[in-house]
Parts: C-alpha cells; sequence; structure tokens
C-alpha cells in the first residue's frame, strides 16, 4: 500500500513539474450530448501556468422541453507533448428545465457535481484549441419522477473547439 502512494505522489509531481503554460483566455463550443441539452458555449480561464477555470452553459430549446445548465470547473492542465495537454477537473453546476406534452406540464431545477478529464490539443499557428473530454454529472436534487432526467447520474462526451486568445 505505500509503494501504492508513493508512485502516485511522484506521478503527480512528475506531472506537475512538466505542466505547461495555458492561455489567459479561451472561448467556443463545447458540441455533445451533454445529457439532453445540445451543446454549450465554453469559456476557460487561466489561472496559472498549469490550472483553469472553465464554464458552460448549456440549452435545450425543443417542441416539448426547454433547458438551461450552467457549470464551473476547476481545471489541472498537464503537458503531454508540443501542444497536446491532458487534463482533469472538478465542479459544480445548476440549471433549470420545463417538459411540456399531451397535457402533463413539469418544471424543475437542476444541482449537479461534475467531474472532468479530457485531452486537448493547442495549435501553434493559430489561436485555436481542439479538446474532447469526458465528463460524469451527478444530479443532487433529482426526483426520478420528472420527465426530463430519469435518473441522478448524467455522462457527457464533447468534443471542444475554442479560440484562445
Amino acid at each position: 500500500m505505500k509503494k501504492l502512494f508513493l508512485s502516485a505522489f511522484m506521478l503527480v509531481g512528475l506531472a506537475t513539474a512538466q505542466a505547461q503554460d495555458i492561455s489567459k483566455n479561451a472561448l467556443g463550443l463545447r458540441l455533445g450530448d451533454n445529457d439532453g441539452f445540445g451543446g454549450e458555449i465554453s469559456y476557460q480561464r487561466g489561472l496559472s501556468k498549469n490550472n483553469r477555470l472553465e464554464f458552460d452553459l448549456g440549452w435545450r430549446n425543443s417542441k416539448h422541453v426547454d433547458a438551461m445548465k450552467l457549470v464551473g470547473l476547476y481545471q489541472w492542465v498537464w503537458d503531454i507533448d508540443k501542444g497536446f495537454n491532458w487534463y482533469a477537473g472538478v465542479g459544480a453546476g445548476l440549471g433549470s428545465w420545463r417538459y411540456d406534452y399531451a397535457g402533463v406540464s413539469e418544471s424543475g431545477s437542476i444541482i449537479l457535481a461534475a467531474g472532468d478529464i479530457g485531452i486537448e490539443y493547442n495549435f501553434a499557428e493559430v489561436p485555436l484549441q481542439l479538446s474532447l473530454d469526458f465528463r460524469p454529472e451527478f444530479y443532487l436534487n433529482n426526483s426520478g419522477d420528472n420527465k426530463f432526467r430519469e435518473d441522478n447520474f448524467g455522462p457527457d462526451i464533447a468534443l471542444g473547439i475554442r479560440y484562445r486568445f
């Protein structure tokens, strides 16, 4: 067990030592299933050499369901090689939804906890970033009987494209 903890500690230290400078700001889209919300507007704010905040605003506007969700994440970023980074983070979010179909009308709020792990590439020639990530979301206030969320877990895989400045 001691060897496992020592190995994990050394791995984190090595990853931190190889951290790369990240963009101060990045703005774009995060496109994926987003657990029924559709695309998200995504903003990243660099805090230090290897830490940043990410804010994602997702929405859904369809014939029977309207919903909006804001998620904030704190991320750690590690350099892989020449523009490639991997990152992991934790965060929380909130939102609201409304369902109206066949005489049934319901609405509610969403409170969630989220994790995040992904890989990104920052182009050297142009200020563009491409990313692919997985964000599991755990809904904390879901009763399980609404028409929007059937369970308390929402896995989300998305492709991101952002302009760095």
